[in-house]
């Protein structure tokens, strides 16, 4: 994958002055891509010595001021910053005569946990600074932003307080997808890849547009889904704490727990009938959550003809780094089996590893398509496009989706799609067509930012927009209840499902024109 984020190393180097001062060195020695944790795209990292960092002394007293002489005195310390800060630009060139480094300067706290929070700052900015996909940093100062913040982190006195003055900077930028998540909430976001929780089984996300936290889908048979929790319910709050502001790891962090325990949630229904209050209040028992990412079976099925075929069903629930081999190992076995079709479940899968989708998208596809465009912060557009693809199968394939699928799910539905392999059906999907990637700090934080839009490979942007199925169909189910569409499914509460029923017919059509994909 074409690299979307520059790599350079964290170092120090300070100057003593009346202000006990840390300096951070910025060099672009090295722009290859390393990847770190699982994450959307290989990304920026930090080499970081936490030995030369503690080389910095606090020893000299702060003086004590005022508001107005802080700044002043802050702002001394900044002499010359904003002139090196100009030059980044230039001094991080894939050349390899700049080999030039930018120094940045500032006091350090009395307080430990906040300069330790002080230094994540400087990381958090630098990150954004090389490479946000928005090269204005939302039409703002992004040198001046770093200043002010510090201003606003220096008289702090706990790490909580610090970290929300980061959080403040990161809005400024307009971007709910670009955001700073602390050690604890981090781990636990990882726990997506281990695949296994403690919590009630929910998974939420931003709604871009509103800024409000919705429900994306429910765990089948978690205490969520028991509950009746719905995709497009939004979280209004959690154990009577009020979400505004929050951003969906930290909900997510509330949410879980260990098993045994509960939690309350107040939740606005997004599908109000206009009857009675929309408003409700659930208390939901945490449970051990497994994320099993995929689930299968073979549906049998009469054709209009009255031939009996085989129609193989396959849920992918979320992008794991293991979906794609799964999901080659069950077409194989099915491909065993005398299936002759495919249906493809998407439906509320909330994305993951963009990745496990492009490399899910190579199952499917032959030759040397084009999988994904991506647009850099500078609007350069880049195709990724496969290398001598083989597919494991030819058979027709029908990918259903709905509001529920996002991120990763949307680059697969329009890789297959636009590349012809495959009729879509269901509902419109989420519409997020950016692209994260995740650095792992140095205090164990996390750094989550938006390096590159995405478009269809017909060049369809779907952010904020999604995709349009083929056809579309309902998504209530007729003899079961929502979102018990995996393994403990039984075969006929699948053809109970309307959108499988569509998406048999379109099958049928298929094999009656001799189409197949």
């Amino acid at each position: 994958m074409e690299p979307l984020c520059s790599n350079f190393d964290l170092l120090k180097s300070s100057r003593p002055t009346s202000i006990p001062l840390l300096s951070h060195r910025f060099s672009c020695f090295n722009r290859g891509i390393v990847k770190k944790s699982s994450v959307s795209l290989p990304c920026a990292s930090y080499s970081h010595d936490p030995n030369q960092l503690q080389a910095v002394k606090t020893e000299a007293p702060l003086p004590q001021s005022n508001g107005h002489d802080l700044i002043k005195s802050i702002t001394k310390g900044f002499v010359g910053f904003v002139a090196a800060a100009t030059a980044l630009a230039s001094v991080c060139s894939d050349s390899p005569a700049f080999a030039e480094s930018l120094t940045v300067t500032f006091p350090v706290s009395r307080t430990q946990e906040v300069n330790t929070v002080q230094r994540t700052l400087v990381e958090a900015w630098g990150l954004i600074r090389e490479t946000f996909v928005d090269p204005t940093y939302n039409h703002q100062d992004w040198d001046l932003k770093l200043q002010q913040t510090m201003v606003e982190i220096f008289p702090l006195k706990s790490a909580d307080a610090a970290y929300g003055k980061i959080r403040g900077m990161l809005s400024t930028l307009g971007d709910p997808f670009t955001r700073i998540v602390s050690p604890k909430e981090y781990q636990n976001f990882r726990i997506g890849s281990d695949g296994n929780l403690q919590g009630v089984g929910l998974f939420i996300s931003v709604e871009p547009k509103t800024g409000h936290l919705v429900v994306l889908s429910c765990v089948e048979g978690s205490p969520a889904a028991r509950a009746g929790i719905q995709e497009g319910d939004e979280l209004i709050e959690i154990n009577g704490q009020g979400l505004d502001g929050v951003d969906s790891e930290a909900a997510a962090l509330r949410l879980r727990g260990h098993a045994g325990t509960t939690v309350t949630v107040k939740l606005h229904s997004g599908k109000d009938s206009g009857s009675g209050s929309s408003m409700k209040e659930v208390k939901l028992p945490r449970e051990y959550i497994r994320l099993s990412p995929m689930s299968s079976t073979v549906i049998p099925h009469r054709t209009p003809d009255g031939r009996l075929t085989k129609t193989g069903y396959v849920k992918l629930s979320t992008f794991s780094q293991s979906a794609a081999t799964d999901m080659k190992n069950t077409i194989h076995d099915m491909e065993s089996q005398g299936v002759n079709s495919y249906i493809l479940d998407l439906r509320n899968n909330p994305g993951g590893l963009v990745k496990a989708g492009l490399d899910v998208a190579q199952i499917w596809l032959e030759g040397n398509e084009t999988l994904v465009n991506t647009i850099d912060r500078d609007g350069h557009m880049s195709p990724i496009n496969m290398v001598n693809g083989h597919a494991v199968t030819h058979d027709p394939l029908i990918v259903l989706v709905n509001e529920g699928s996002a991120s990763a799910s949307e680059i697969l539905a329009g890789a297959l799609h636009d590349n012809g392999r495959a009729i879509l059906v269901g509902h419109k999907t989420f519409g997020k067509g950016k692209i994260q990637s995740v650095t792992e700090l140095h205090d164990g934080s996390a750094l989550f930012v938006t390096v590159a839009k995405y478009l269809s490979p017909a060049l369809h942007d779907i952010d904020q927009v999604g995709i349009m199925p083929d056809v579309q169909c309902t998504t209530d189910m007729l003899t079961s209840p929502k979102g018990t569409l995996m393994e403990k499914s039984s075969v006929s509460s699948l053809e109970a499902d309307s959108c499988i029923m569509v998406a048999e017919h379109e099958l049928d059509i298929q094999e009656s024109k001799g189409t197949a994909s």
